[in-house]
């Protein structure tokens, strides 16, 4: 619902206005159609309705309406009375300062704080009321044997019912416990279902960690297999027992920039056992469908003799 029109200082234009409710904007949204209302208003009807209020058109959901920040802010500068003026306020403040002024406005009603009091007042008058004219006020103790709070309603009257006044002592308390303990279970409960989403998402985080780890762990395993395939490879001695060594020459045309296949070494080596030094480059991948797979004939472990521009020789 919007601000009602006698409490703006001077007269407010007529695009400022909710077509529904007659008042000045609060919280504007507006229609695809153009229309503007304000939020409380057209919300409920879109809800109800589905249509727009002016009905200019077919359906109309919620999640149609925007808010209409440059009028908003527009209205927010407006200069408007205290929205307790009928019992004395004299400000006029911004609306956008209206919500900080009625924190702290002397007119704003408040109850007397005393047990068994309660009357409304201006909130400028509750602490000389409460000080000086509220019968719930306290005046010392009772001296007849209960000794609680004298009040001075109570003081005036000759005293009061020390049984009574027990009574109701104990009733106070039971209701305060009461609260209290009420209070203590919704925590308990929140409490608790707090820990259980935090148990829940350290037990994800904990799974995914595990996954994390046997994935590192498998590929560890396999560049160490491959690894020391090549070094075995690598550090075999030229002639010995071993398979055949043949060359082989490829013609290999790039493929988007590549041939097709990984490399690895291109630095010296252990000493082999003979005392010589082994160093060369190899094949540690063939890619699928590249051009070294296509070609044929290159394996992994395959050792690089000789690249030219147009062709390769391994063996």
């Amino acid at each position: 619902m919007g601000f009602e029109l006698d409490r703006f200082d001077g007269e407010v234009d007529p695009d400022l206005k909710c077509a529904l409710c007659h008042k000045v904007l609060e919280d504007p949204l507006t229609t695809p159609c153009g229309h503007v209302f304000c939020a409380g208003c057209v919300l409920p009807w879109v809800v109800q309705e589905g249509s727009c209020p002016s009905r200019c058109r077919g359906r109309l959901s919620a999640k149609e309406l925007n808010h209409v920040l440059p009028l908003k802010r527009l209205i927010l500068k407006l200069d408007i009375k205290c929205a307790h003026a009928a019992r004395g306020c004299g400000r006029v403040v911004k609306l956008q300062d209206l919500p900080e002024h009625l924190e702290r406005c002397d007119f704003a009603p408040a109850r007397c704080r005393h047990a068994g009091c309660g009357q409304l007042l201006l909130r400028r008058d509750v602490e000389a009321h409460m000080r000086d004219a509220c019968d719930a006020r306290p005046v010392g103790r009772c001296q007849e044997g209960c000794g609680l709070p004298l009040t001075h309603g109570e003081q005036r009257a000759g005293g009061h019912c020390c049984a009574r006044a027990l009574r109701a002592h104990n009733s106070a308390l039971q209701a305060r416990l009461g609260a209290l303990h009420k209070a203590l279970k919704k925590e308990a409960l929140r409490a608790g279902k707090r820990e259980k989403s935090l148990v829940a998402q350290l037990a994800a985080a904990q799974l995914e960690l595990q996954m994390t780890a046997l994935r590192y762990q498998k590929k560890f395993t396999e560049y160490s297999a491959r690894l020391d395939s090549l070094s075995r490879c690598v550090a075999a001695p030229p002639g010995g027992k071993g398979e055949e060594t043949k060359s082989l020459t490829l013609v290999l045309h790039r493929d988007s920039g590549s041939l097709g296949f990984n490399i690895i070494g291109g630095r010296p080596c252990v000493d082999n056992q003979d005392g010589s030094s082994s160093e060369g480059i190899f094949v540690s991948k063939i890619v699928d469908s590249g051009p070294a797979a296509k070609e044929g004939g290159l394996q992994i472990h395959d050792r690089i003799i000789e690249v030219c521009e147009h062709w390769l020789v391994s063996e």
